[in-house]
């Protein structure tokens, strides 16, 4: 490994921040450029599940669950960061269904446990609704998105990274090869520029000949007012995804990647707040107070894409749904990557290059 090497970071997202805090602790010199700065666009408007559940190949369970235990290191390596493991209590599918998900995860050695409606009580006693049947993982957590970036971020700085925010203009060339970034007319020349721009991304690589086969699907979520805390932990209801935030807020979605946000979105959003007054015992008080709606960077197969680009050197390509969970191991394993030449088997699956197949 070079302790020169200069790298660029495309992004202030959960996975950019996380790239340039693996790279700087490994002795890169990093800039990190972004046009809205710390937390980027889809970071803010995720319900920062921590998990390795539902309706995954083993492959990609294998990836999640290597990246809750990165999750673990990097609460080690920086104390105070917002990180909870709540546990999450889930009866969102048909019985046969979650009777399938967890047999098959169980196998596969998640720490799934099948529970009554008592059980369900003890967990979460301010459920007005209970189920008959439902799920429960201990192990699943929660991290609050702006906060985990602003400390990476933080910490990248102590280590000597630079932060600069303004417009992409564009990538800079010389033959095949990337050669740095044109942000707001000013040319940052690197050895190795990372696209972790999210849903921004397919523009940037667009700049090197690179198409990026990715959609943005959007998700509204709401959120409340800080209140009294009602909730210990995730909640994945038929009707609602739900969670408290540490300061109080109660953030939910039709799902945990937020629902259709329709022609009017307040309105949707004080549905969603109605529906959860409803299923929340003491929650009369809770009271609206915003709603966002984030655009999910999600590669068309629904899979990360976490590779160099073929045919193009000096760049890498960071990009997936799910970046809450992923980051810090997309972190760790990018910066080996870029530094050393050495990739994880965990992220064979999950080149670039499978599109073009």
């Amino acid at each position: 490994m070079s302790s020169a090497k200069q790298v660029i970071v495309i992004g202030a997202g959960i996975i950019g921040a996380s790239i340039a805090r693996h790279l700087t602790k490994a002795g890169a010199r990093v800039t990190v450029v972004s046009t809205s700065g710390a937390g980027g666009v889809a970071t803010p408007n995720s319900f920062a599940w921590i998990n390795a559940s539902w309706g995954n190949p083993e492959t990609y369970f294998r990836l999640r669950i290597r990246a809750m235990a990165e999750w673990t290191r990097l609460a080690k390596d920086l104390p105070g960061l917002p990180l909870a493991w709540c546990g999450g209590l889930c009866w969102d599918l048909p019985s046969d269904r979650l009777e399938a998900y967890a047999a098959e995860h169980s196998s596969w050695g998640y720490g799934i446990e099948r529970i009554g409606r008592e059980q369900a009580a003890r967990i979460e006693p301010n459920l007005a609704e209970l189920p008959d049947f439902a799920l429960y993982v201990a192990e699943e957590g929660v991290a609050e998105p702006v906060a985990c970036v602003k400390a990476l971020l933080a910490d990248a700085e102590e280590r000597g990274a630079r932060i600069v925010v303004g417009t992409i203009d564009t990538l800079t060339l010389s033959g095949a090869k990337v050669t740095g970034v044109v942000v707001s007319g000013e040319t940052i020349a690197a050895d190795e520029v990372v696209i972790a721009a999210g849903a921004g991304a397919p523009a940037i690589a667009a700049a090197a000949g690179i198409e990026l086969p990715i959609e943005t699907p959007s998700g509204l979520i709401v959120h409340s007012r800080p209140y009294r805390k009602l909730l210990n932990g995730l909640v994945l209801a038929e009707k609602l995804h739900m969670r408290q935030t540490a300061e109080g807020r109660i953030i939910a979605g039709s799902d945990f990647g937020g629902g259709d946000p329709g022609d009017n979105p307040d309105a949707a959003a004080r549905e969603l707040l109605a529906t959860m007054q409803a299923m929340l015992r003491g929650a009369d008080g809770l009271e609206y107070d915003f709603h966002t709606v984030g655009y999910r960077p999600t590669p068309i197969d629904g899979f990360p894409i976490v590779s160099r680009a073929d045919g193009i050197g000096g760049l890498y390509i960071a990009v997936t749904h799910s970046g809450i969970t992923l980051a810090p191991a997309v972190g760790l394993f990018a910066a080996n990557e870029i530094l050393d030449g050495e990739r994880d088997a965990l992220l064979a699956p999950y080149a670039l290059s499978r599109f073009a197949q």
